[in-house]
């Protein structure tokens, strides 16, 4: 695995310019601007970040020469977020795994895996390098635990769940059939003409006492994590996107989609089909009606409904105005 880059080795690559930076400073990691420390390399493409760029601590941040970061230690590239993507491929790398599956009914689980007394482990299980199973968790016929997974006492996993490298699993945690958390979210740059993928290259984190339903998919973080609170119930086909925050003891319904980097509060409901915009928080206590779709942010015990959702009020005059607008057309 690669142990890290030097800035001046990094401009080579991306073809930038340092500014107020040595050429031999070493940078390991990507990381967000308010979590970067000084071997850590960060990025701005957002203008409205800029207060954050300038108060970060990273050891170098990429953005355009006219972004004007005064002081900060910069290179600077006609592409941050391009640049971003492919430097998040130099400094993480994904590990190879060497597992090829399970043959026959025997589960596959790796020496380096740490299984703690109790564990129920049924046929064609795979558990990963340095993968640990705390007391009394039952894995079905079909689990894969990847590698690096960590999961509390008392979880259950119900045939086919699938859990991405890193991902981490409170007490008490249910998966049903088919669910996948740790996938890659859904990150791409276009340019020239082409889309590029960024690599995700974050993890998973679920908190005690969350059930997740069948066929949930829970997408990885860019590079920190997506996090689901203590106490939440999901329902079935529901879909997660990368870095989202989700409080505690929310309740998520079927085909809900939640986009990126949206944060819930705690005791949120979102009922059925309803979409939520990325980038965006939704307060506490707050409730959105089946088929709605939220576009902005909610303050703390909201009850909203429609497209785009308004309080509920609100929309139930519109909708009794709609009803009444071909008699008074004929009229």
């Amino acid at each position: 695995m690669m142990q890290g880059l030097s800035a001046q080795e990094l401009a080579s690559r991306l073809h930038g310019t340092l500014v107020n930076c040595p050429p031999e400073r070493h940078l390991t990691k990507v990381q967000p601007l308010e979590e970067a420390d000084g071997e850590g390399l960060s990025f701005l493409a957002n203008a409205q970040y800029l207060s954050d760029a300038k108060a970060s601590q990273a050891g170098l941040i990429l953005c355009r020469p006219e972004d004007h970061l005064g002081a900060q230690a910069q290179l600077q590239v006609p592409h941050p977020y391009l640049a971003f993507a492919h430097c998040i491929e130099w400094l993480h790398p994904e590990e190879e795994s060497d597992w090829r599956g399970a043959s026959g009914t025997t589960p596959s689980i790796d020496a380096t895996a740490q299984i703690a007394p109790g564990v129920q482990v049924g046929p064609q299980v795979s558990v990963g390098k340095r993968a640990r199973i705390g007391a009394r968790c039952v894995l079905y016929p079909g689990v894969h635990v990847g590698d690096d997974c960590v999961l509390g006492e008392d979880c259950i996993l119900y045939p086919g769940v699938i859990l991405y490298r890193k991902s981490m699993l409170g007490d008490r945690v249910r998966i049903h059939a088919n669910s996948v958390v740790g996938s890659d979210g859904y990150g791409y740059v276009l340019h020239e003409g082409r889309h590029h993928k960024i690599p995700q290259v974050g993890w998973v984190e679920i908190a005690s006492e969350v059930e997740i339903g069948s066929c949930v998919t829970i997408d990885r973080g860019v590079l920190g994590a997506t996090r689901i609170g203590q106490g939440t119930k999901i329902d079935n086909q529901v879909q997660i996107a990368h870095n989202v925050q989700v409080g505690e003891h929310c309740l998520l319904v079927s085909q809900t989609g939640i986009s990126g980097s949206t944060t819930l509060g705690n005791f949120v409901t979102l009922a059925g089909k309803v979409g939520v915009v990325g980038h965006i928080h939704i307060g506490d206590r707050s409730m959105v009606g089946g088929n709605s779709v939220v576009t902005k942010d909610l303050s703390a015990d909201s009850f909203v409904t429609g497209y785009p959702a308004r309080p509920h009020a609100e929309w139930l005059a519109a909708q009794a105005s709609l009803n009444q607008l071909a008699k008074k057309h004929k009229k």
